[in-house]
């Protein structure tokens, strides 16, 4: 296993370093002054967490020291590491940012404070909540990433260290913290190229999510130690001889095996465990690219190559950038051998990714690869602002996480980089929608191809455009293979909903009014509904119900919301009546303003439910009546006795129940009020009374039935599926009695 710092991790969890010896064991030799920064940085870490202790059993100290420890093998700056050893200050309250930024300035101020932007990773597995709030959450991640990648390297830094000490919790949380990393921290790691710790990551996680199988695999390769090292001892002294004849400057070492990767190996390729080539391995660093083709002539001549395991990654990088030659042969004693040859600038790449080119001081220079790698987060970060739907934006996230990639040929030669399995339609909408819009055919490699056809690396591709027109529906269809990415799909589904716009904005309308019509409202403000939904906008809203991006019940909630009243507002604006500014609990379900501890009851003429705008009017000797502010009772009343008005609102959170009566029409049948009761039962709804009558003349049945409510959400879940069944023709609420 990559072990990053482990003998230091090692001394700091037996708390055996002070500053300076722990200074003088960092892998990077910093400055004066920067040495100072960190022993303040140390001081108030070790006095602000002092004894304080993880759920895992080891201190907050002791984490915040292995993280900075690890950061510092990945050769990153002072301000990273100061930043390190104070994060779990913030987190737990004991530490704020602009104390930090007065004594450390505002480089280490911005990185913690990214760091509390950072949290909202987890949010990304297994979240409970809507699409959006996953979004939210990705966005805020990715924001924290693209204003500054060092945020990401102290998070992945921080797992890490976690994993390590994972074995002092419980077995359920071992493996869900170790599903997570796997799932999403390792996959982030190998994206941006760090490899030092993707790898670790994976390791400890395959120990704990699959135990058995761990175990079994290191226990083959600890039974043959003994003997790879003496093999790979014989073999670096003849390769070690053959490049110095050939004139090759070159290090050689053994290259550290890992189990995920040969379990992975394993399972992809179907093998056994004595079937794989490189569980015996050296890797070959020498000056410049030109020495790694010539060692690479010296490993073939000195020893058979395996056909069809060779791969030029310095040729064609990998989607992280990592570059160097792979080769298998049958080495001494005709045993499988793996050989890798890169520079020593390469095998730092491979190892820190992006951290190996990140440089801190003013003037420094970011190197290509690095800046791609930044251009790609923020590019991430424009998705979510340029599509409406959350779930597109979620979606496309993990598949440019998750997803293995392939590299195509534009006519004018530029890569493109897509997930695998790409379609010539999903190269169209990269390069600009309006070219997938009006694509109609396509070329791979000179040959025409069909639009479902898989594109492969390193295949030019040409699309086929027609001057005027759109996309097929059928592109939208996943089982006709046309579309493979969620960016490509979007775009698509985008310009379908421009084009249906008005088309859903009356559909939309048409099923709010019937929506308001069930639920006995007839004055809802319109535009103001529109304003509490994340749409904004009421042609949008409208838009979004006739497409059926809000269902029925989400119309009920806003419903609910507008109609609860504010605190700011007087009965006299409900009613015309003026209300006493003191407020005061009733005993019940309402809560009064200006009386004293009055009982209260709900009308049974209107029969109110929690949703609902109500008013209070004050009897003779049964305290306070509880009325819809639109029943037609309460307007007599208001009329005639108008100082008995009083304001009133909800007092939620009981687990009480409410009467509230619907009217249902339907052309009669047999078995119609057994259905119909079958789905109130299935709502979980008492039905309290019911009152039946049949028009002959027109065999239309009139029912009135009686339930019991939580609330409005409820109720409209229940209408939304008696209107459904079989000769129902309306179904709404009883306003009065």
């Amino acid at each position: 296993m990559v072990s990053v710092n482990a003998e230091l991790s090692e001394l700091i969890q037996q708390d055996r370093l002070d500053c300076d010896e722990w200074l003088s064991r960092l892998p990077v030799a910093y400055n004066p002054s920067d040495q100072d920064m960190l022993r303040t940085a140390w001081r108030v870490a070790r006095d602000g967490y002092g004894d304080r202790r993880r759920p895992s059993g080891d201190r907050y100290f002791a984490h915040a020291l292995s993280v900075a420890s690890i950061l510092a093998d990945l050769k990153l700056d002072a301000n990273t590491i100061a930043a390190a050893l104070q994060h779990d200050l913030l987190r737990l309250g004991l530490y704020d940012a602009e104390t930090c930024r007065q004594t450390f300035g505002n480089n280490v101020a911005d990185l913690l404070e990214g760091l509390a932007r950072m949290e909202v990773i987890r949010d990304l597995h297994e979240r409970p909540g809507t699409a959006e709030q996953q979004a939210e959450a990705l966005r805020k991640m990715i924001l924290a990433m693209a204003r500054d990648i060092r945020v990401v390297f102290i998070t992945l830094a921080e797992r890490l260290d976690d994993m390590r000490q994972l074995r002092n919790l419980p077995p359920e949380e071992q493996r869900r913290i170790a599903r997570e990393t796997q799932d999403l921290y390792a996959p982030l790691a190998n994206r941006l190229g760090i490899w030092q710790l993707k790898w670790e990551l994976e390791d400890l996680s395959f120990r704990y999510l699959q135990p058995e199988t761990y175990k079994q695999i290191a226990r083959l390769l600890a039974e043959r130690r003994v003997d790879r090292e003496n093999y790979i001892a014989k073999v670096k002294r003849q390769l070690s001889e053959a490049l110095e004849k050939a004139g090759i400057r070159a290090e050689i070492d053994g290259r550290p095996k890992h189990l995920y990767s040969i379990w992975k190996k394993m399972q992809r390729k179907g093998l056994r465990f004595h079937e794989l080539f490189d569980i015996r391995a050296v890797r070959v660093l020498v000056d410049d690219v030109a020495s790694c083709y010539a060692a690479l002539g010296v490993v073939h001549s000195l020893w058979r190559h395996i056909p069809k395991e060779f791969d030029d990654y310095i040729a064609t990088p990998k989607k992280n950038n990592y570059r160097s030659l792979h080769t298998a042969v049958i080495g001494p004693e005709g045993r499988t051998l793996e050989v890798q040859i890169r520079t020593h600038e390469m095998h730092q790449q491979a190892e820190l990714g992006v951290a190996a080119h990140w440089r801190y001081k003013e003037g420094g220079v970011h190197e290509q690869s690095f800046e791609q790698k930044i251009a790609w987060l923020r590019q991430v970060l424009e998705w979510g602002q340029e599509e409406a739907a959350a779930e597109d934006f979620v979606e496309r996230f993990k598949a440019e996480i998750f997803e293995d990639r392939v590299y195509v040929i534009s006519p004018k030669g530029d890569i493109i980089d897509l997930p695998k399995g790409a379609t010539p339609l999903d190269f169209a909408y990269y390069i600009h929608s309006d070219i997938g819009h009006r694509c109609r055919g396509a070329k791979v490699n000179g040959r025409i191809v069909p639009l479902t056809y898989e594109l492969q690396n390193g295949e030019q591709v040409e699309i086929l455009t027609s001057k005027e027109g759109g996309p097929s529906r059928d592109w939208l269809n996943p089982s006709l293979g046309y579309l493979r990415t969620s960016r490509a799909r979007a775009k698509a589904r985008s310009w379908f909903r421009q084009q249906d716009l008005e088309k859903n904005i009356a559909a939309g309308r048409t099923i709010l009014e019937r929506q308001l019509h069930r639920l006995g409202v007839t004055d809802a403000n319109l535009e103001r509904l529109a304003q509490k939904s994340r749409y904004g906008k009421l042609d949008d809203f409208l838009a979004a119900i006739g497409r059926n991006d809000i269902t029925g019940a989400q119309i009920a909630t806003l419903v609910a919301d507008q109609l609860l009243p504010a605190k700011e507002e007087s009965a006299e604006e409900i009613l015309h009546a003026t209300p006493v500014p003191a407020r005061s609990e009733g005993k019940g379900d309402v809560s009064i303003y200006g009386v004293g501890d009055l009982l209260t009851r709900l009308a049974q003429c209107c029969k109110p439910a929690p949703g609902d705008q109500i008013v209070g009017y004050i009897t003779r000797g049964q305290g306070v009546s509880i009325h819809r502010s639109d029943c037609p009772n309460l307007h007599r009343l208001a009329e005639e006795e108008g100082e008995r008005i009083i304001e009133v609102s909800w007092n939620l959170g009981g687990d009480k129940r409410y009467p509230v009566d619907i009217q249902i029409e339907a052309l009669d049948r047999q078995g119609l009020l057994r259905d119909i009761s079958a789905v109130l039962s299935n709502e979980k709804i008492n039905v309290v009374g019911v009152v039946t009558r049949t028009d002959p003349s027109n065999h239309r049945a009139h029912m009135t039935i009686s339930i019991l409510v939580d609330d409005i959400g409820q109720l409209t879940r229940a209408m939304d599926r008696i209107a459904v069944v079989r000769n129902v023709i309306d179904v709404h609420r009883r306003t009065s009695g």
